[in-house]
């Protein structure tokens, strides 16, 4: 049952028909990066890089590229987990009593690490600078792992059970660091690592790290699973595999998979910051070069016949998106019971995840009171809020499940239509100001600081939401090319953003100001503005991530007539987000012309990739 190594998994998806092996030369500085993305585009097979230059390892790119290829990855084990998840009970009781009946039976044998004395990883070593050295996106800072798995145990609570499987990611070469002694670890905010590295610097000590790379397939997965308290990604990597991991000691003490491919052994130094950075990430632009922790590297191991798998993160859908998919199919039986009330949620990958977050929820607070309006669903929101990663949502837009029992959390155009046909603006925006937002959006005040939104919709439908422009509508100077993104939603082209970081744009003030409340522009609820009207509206996920990556909810938001009035703010007419680039933003990310065409080369006919690229 499961795989217990890269190698078998290998092995299995090429005798399956779902890997192919590129035995042409391919560089790993942006070339090898191009192609993954450009067969996941194409939902092609996994790939197996045999030669890479400069490098002594093959590469293993677009493993989790399609949500089939990740179900038969762990197809022995996801009926197991998603029976443990749908039990309502706490996964943690199974490391309490590993013979109690939960219903999965001897399965959860496996979730107990089996410490051997020796394994593969342990074999041979290698200098730093021998590891692949891949780059992805043009303006990246250096080489990085894209498939980390970083692992950490509590200061003073030696082994697995006091652990934190975490998969952060590594900055190999560039920068400041000193050649063969050190990398950078970015890590964000509420991740799992910051708790042992506060009790380290508390202690005024080091913190012993490994990072694997490589091994089971259920370790990538583990790492990036949101697991309850009391389960640790060591022990769920065994349940998802199918079979007792097997650890060994490092010379950091320390433990790691005996199968991983690759393993950096080390300790974060306490007190040193180097830039880390830049690095096109999963927004879909480039995390710039901020001061993150350092860690010394001790020694390098790698198994014999290693292979080195990485991915290429970008603006969405990218191959990370299958790890949601198949996240969302094990845990979602479990959202119901998360917070009382709480139907279902949808983190929107197209959105970049943090940014918008839909939530289906209950209103029971006051069933005989004729009148329905967001209450119980204010509470479901602010508990959302307080829900691990899910505190870092920036919009969140949730809605009366009685009100279309049929709706589906994951059908978007229909949860803001519910929304947009029942929301009150002057009632139903609830903002959070100065507060934590992810680490990797740029739209706030300053790095992992801006604003959040609730926007509540509850009871009967207050408008008829329009699905065509009218011919009369009127524009203020500087804006143009209105188009309509969803039924109710007006995009319009403006002049480029100015303004200061924190503060919204004078024209953006000056746009509501130029209507009144009664005025027919009011006849679409919301209103966004953007750089470029036709690319907005040419997709929903063009409107979904130009909208909710480059705005800032208490900057960029205003309304027609708007109002403050017991420190509650709120509009009489149109809500209007100013989703324009903004000088403080990130750059977005693109590819490099020259490359693109030696792709293009490579998969033309007869070419080494013909059919795949």
């Amino acid at each position: 049952m499961g795989f217990r190594n890269l190698q078998e998994t290998v092995v299995a998806l090429e005798k399956a028909g779902q890997l192919k092996r590129i035995e042409v030369e391919v560089d790993p500085r942006l070339e090898v990066g191009t192609i993954q993305r450009r067969v996941y585009a194409q939902q092609g097979p996994a790939l197996l890089f045999t030669r890479v230059k400069g490098c002594a390892f093959p590469l293993l790119g677009n493993l989790f590229g399609t949500l089939e290829r990740g179900r038969y990855l762990f197809r022995d084990t996801l009926p197991v987990i998603e029976r443990l998840f749908s039990l309502k009970n706490d996964p943690g009781l199974a490391l309490r009593h590993p013979g109690g009946a939960l219903g999965v039976g001897h399965h959860l044998w496996h979730l107990l690490p089996k410490g051997v004395s020796r394994g593969p990883l342990l074999q041979k070593t290698i200098p730093l600078s021998q590891l692949p050295q891949l780059i992805s996106w043009p303006k990246d800072g250096g080489a990085f792992i894209t498939l980390p798995q970083v692992y950490s145990e509590y200061p003073g609570k030696v082994g697995w059970r006091h652990s934190n499987l975490g998969m952060y990611r590594v900055q190999i070469s560039g920068g400041d660091y000193t050649p063969e002694r050190e990398v950078g670890l970015h890590y964000q905010i509420h991740r799992g690592i910051g708790v042992h590295h506060a009790a380290a610097l508390a202690q005024g000590q080091a913190l012993p790290v490994n990072v694997f790379v490589g091994g089971p397939p259920s370790l990538s997965l583990a790492a990036v699973m949101p697991l309850p308290e009391g389960l640790p990604e060591l022990a769920f990597a065994g349940l998802l595999g199918g079979h007792r991991l097997a650890t060994v000691k490092t010379a950091n003490g320390l433990l790691a998979p005996a199968e991983a491919d690759f393993c950096l052994v080390g300790r974060i130094l306490p007190g040193v910051t180097r830039p880390e950075g830049p690095f096109g990430d999963h927004l879909g632009y480039y995390s710039l070069a901020h001061e993150f922790p350092v860690m010394q590297v001790d020694c390098v191991y790698h198994r014999p016949g290693a292979i080195w798998p990485f991915t290429t993160v970008g603006r969405p859908p990218q191959e990370d998106t299958t790890f949601g998919a198949l996240i969302h199919e094990m845990t979602g039986p479990a959202i119901p019971d998360l917070i009382p009330g709480l139907k279902s949620i949808h983190a929107v990958d197209a959105a970049g995840v943090h940014p918008l977050l839909l939530a289906i929820g209950s209103e029971r607070y006051t069933p005989f009171n004729s009148e329905s309006r967001p209450q119980e669903l204010l509470t479901q929101a602010n508990a959302l809020l307080g829900q691990g990663q899910l505190s870092l949502a920036k919009y969140l837009l949730i809605v009366n499940g009685a009100d279309r029992p049929e709706l589906d959390c994951h059908d978007i155009p229909a949860v803001l239509t519910s929304l947009l046909e029942r929301i009150d603006w002057r009632r139903d925006l609830h903002f959070q100001t100065c507060t934590t937002i992810d680490t990797l959006d740029y739209s706030g005040s300053g790095l992992n600081a801006g604003s959040k939104v609730v926007m509540a919709a509850s009871g009967p439908v207050q408008r008829r939401l329009p699905y065509e422009l009218p011919a009369d509508l009127r524009l203020p100077p500087g804006f143009t090319d209105p188009r309509l993104a969803l039924p109710g939603v007006l995009v319009l082209q403006g002049h480029p953003w100015q303004g200061e970081r924190g503060a919204g744009a004078k024209d953006l003030a000056a746009f509501c100001q130029y209507y009144a409340a009664d005025d027919g522009i009011n006849a679409f609820p919301l209103i966004v503005l953007v750089d470029d009207a036709e690319f907005a509206a040419r997709t929903l996920d063009n409107f979904l991530w130009v909208t909710f990556t480059r705005s800032a909810p208490a900057c960029d938001i205003d309304g027609i007539a708007s109002f403050v009035r017991a420190k509650h703010w709120g509009c009489n007419g149109s809500l209007v987000i100013d989703a324009r680039s903004k000088s403080h933003h990130a750059p977005s990310l693109d590819s490099d012309p020259e490359i693109e065409r030696r792709v293009d080369q490579l998969g033309a006919s007869g070419g080494p990739l013909h059919g795949l690229v």
